[in-house]
């Protein structure tokens, strides 16, 4: 299995914070990009196994997603 970073924020914390408010559950620090290493076959498994812990319908956003540096030299 291969490991792959994928790059994440939460629309709604950041729609919040440019307007001086706070979410509700979540942190400020979601405003930003959050770096998630996730363990899959391959990019689609990544971004499927993300998001059924980061849901988009929560707001979570998928920035980007690259092979982690161990696995590209392997």
């Amino acid at each position: 299995m291969k490991k792959f970073e994928i790059g994440v924020y939460n629309k709604k914390v950041r729609e919040l914070v440019k307007i001086g408010e706070r979410h509700k559950n979540l942190a400020d620090s979601w405003a930003d990009l959050h770096y998630i290493e996730i363990a899959a076959n391959d990019e689609a498994e990544a971004r499927a196994k993300l998001d059924r812990r980061y849901p988009a319908a929560e707001g979570y956003v998928i920035e980007g997603v690259m092979l982690s540096a161990a696995d590209k030299f392997a």
